[in-house]
């Protein structure tokens, strides 16, 4: 029985195990693929269902790219790039560190991603745990509450752009589009967001550069770094506005809009 506090990194690997079962289970299928353990039994209602062993590989798999597909599947890509953009308009170099950061990326990345974990419990990881479904299916359930949060925050241009590398003509309904199109389409505008974000936040601070260093020549000092005087004027501007309160309410509502 897992733990309750383990629970969302497993209904996270429910997501990519449905793409580690589709593949192999089409591998089983292939003729003259011959391995003992990509094997088909039969079941005595009809169908066909993976081996056990098969079954536990492809869960086992899909723990190990469970760290990726958290960095491309989820809304930590977004809140990383805009931290890490916010240390550097700050000027302040390696503080705070970047295990703090990723720390908190993750943080917000789980409290982001609970009403989706909470939808993938009810969908696929209960049914599965009372043995009502087998791990394929709770895999292809688990994906699809995935698919449909990527979906949400994908732009149209972008998984257009991917739909047409991929030879694909235009999607009648969300099941439809592949995990394929819709990953890569999702990193990209998970990119553009968040360097608009990173934009926005840059700005206020290249303006106490500029007007330092303006100052700072009309006085003639023109030996003293402009950073220096600069950093701690940053620093107590950004502590008197709360700008790391504002700065990840603006990044959970980001999300939360749509």
């Amino acid at each position: 029985m897992i733990r309750k506090a383990h629970r969302a990194p497993f209904l996270l690997s429910l997501a990519c195990a449905a793409i580690a079962c589709g593949t192999t289970q089409a591998m089983a299928q292939s003729p003259g693929f011959d391995l003992p353990l990509l094997q088909l039994q039969s079941q005595a209602g009809g169908g066909q269902t993976l081996s056990l062993s098969l079954q536990t590989l492809a869960l086992m798999t899909a723990l190990t790219l469970l760290p990726s597909l958290l960095l491309v599947t989820t809304s930590f890509t977004r809140i990383i790039i805009t931290l890490s953009i916010l240390r550097q308009a700050i000027g302040t170099q390696q503080t705070p560190p970047n295990q703090v950061l990723v720390g908190l990326a993750m943080f917000m990345t789980f409290f982001i991603m609970t009403p989706t974990i909470k939808q993938i419990n009810e969908v696929a990881f209960k049914p599965y745990s009372a043995g009502t479904i087998q791990l394929e299916e709770a895999a292809v359930r688990g994906g699809g509450v995935m698919k449909t949060f990527m979906l949400r925050h994908t732009r149209e241009s972008d998984l257009l752009l991917m739909a047409d590398l991929q030879g694909d003509a235009r999607y009648e309904e969300a099941e439809a589009v592949p995990f394929v199109v819709i990953v890569p389409a999702f990193i990209v505008s998970e990119l553009r967001t968040a360097f608009t974000i990173g934009f926005l936040l840059f700005l206020p601070f290249l303006v106490i550069d500029i007007v330092v260093a303006s100052v700072l020549m009309s006085l003639g000092m023109m030996m003293l770094s402009p950073t220096l005087v600069s950093l701690p004027i940053k620093l107590l501007l950004f502590v008197i506005v709360d700008g790391w309160s504002a700065t990840v309410s603006a990044l959970v509502e980001s999300f939360m809009r749509n």
